[in-house]
């Protein structure tokens, strides 16, 4: 009977091992595939691009291109705005805090909903609006006036840095970088950085509850970039994002073209995805396809795994 008895206890640990070594090798297979099918996806765009993604919830982590530093542009908006929020945090501001924009302040031949709701200026906007333009409606004025409220890039840099997060640059307004164009690259991030700063972000160690679900508010009623992240998705996925985009140089290249951010699945997990598409001769729909196709790609790969 002992015998009996033993023999079997060692034919369902021997079963139990082969099955967990099928889930094993099933699970890697489909890892594999997933990282074939984004590789042929960025070989197809002739371009170089630079995809972080990171399943929150299990940390399931894909990187392509990581290494390179990619030109953020109006990406460095969600560092700025945490910048900004952690001051309210520690008492130095506040979001119903009113900040007088002058007609100086509303730059000329930028994008700027701001100036086009005030083009006289004179007027007193809140910190929270001002939060809103920049993120939400990636607003250049609100976002140099958000910087001079912090003390300038230098400051929103060495705050990202002390969160860990080192393979990041914040050195020019955009002011500055209207002014030249090789300004824009010294704003350069590395795609693994980015996606730590949404792990951070999401996690909400670094700031307030309430600074965290205002923000993640304000990047889920992100106007730009409609036909990137969100492009292939499902309708009405949340998206809490931030989107970059440069202009197109005489030689028909385009700098930048970005777009980060964390998608929520249908079963309430999350999927944290950072894709930076730099100096390419694709047009802009077809550079939105590039994020939109690896964005599917990483939502049903993640929601196919529960």
């Amino acid at each position: 009977m002992t015998i009996n008895k033993n023999f079997k206890s060692s034919t369902f640990f021997l079963i139990a091992l082969f099955l967990v070594w099928n889930l094993d090798a099933s699970a890697q297979k489909k890892h594999e595939i997933f990282r074939q099918e984004v590789d042929k996806i960025i070989s197809a765009s002739k371009s170089d691009v630079g995809v972080a993604i990171m399943g929150l919830e299990d940390k399931e982590t894909f990187l392509f291109n990581e290494g390179h530093k990619y030109p953020m542009q109006s990406v460095y908006k969600f560092p700025l705005a945490m910048a900004v929020l952690d001051q309210i945090d520690k008492g130095k501001l506040s979001l119903s805090q009113k900040i007088h924009v002058t007609k100086k302040d509303l730059l000329p031949n930028t994008w700027s909903p701001l100036r086009e709701k005030y083009p006289n200026g004179e007027v007193d906007v809140k910190i929270s609006d001002l939060i809103g333009y920049a993120v939400s409606n990636s607003d250049n004025n609100a976002c140099d006036i958000l910087f001079r409220l912090v003390g300038g890039p230098k400051k929103v840099d060495h705050y990202i840095h002390s969160l860990g997060i080192k393979s990041i640059a914040i050195a020019a307004t955009e002011e500055e970088m209207s002014k030249a164009w090789n300004v824009q690259f010294t704003n350069w991030c590395k795609p693994r950085a980015m996606l730590r700063l949404l792990d951070l972000f999401y996690k909400g160690k670094n700031l307030s509850k309430t600074s965290t679900n205002f923000l993640m508010k304000t990047m889920t009623e992100t106007t730009t970039g409609p036909n990137k992240i969100k492009g292939l998705l499902p309708k009405n996925t949340k998206v809490a994002h931030k989107t970059g985009l440069s202009g197109t140089n005489e030689d028909g290249i385009t700098a930048a073209s970005n777009d980060v951010g964390i998608i929520t699945l249908p079963n309430g997990e999350h999927v944290a995805v950072v894709i930076f598409v730099a100096h390419t001769k694709l047009d802009e729909k077809s550079r939105d396809a590039v994020i939109a196709q690896i964005s599917k790609k990483a939502y049903d790969y993640f929601l196919a795994k529960k």
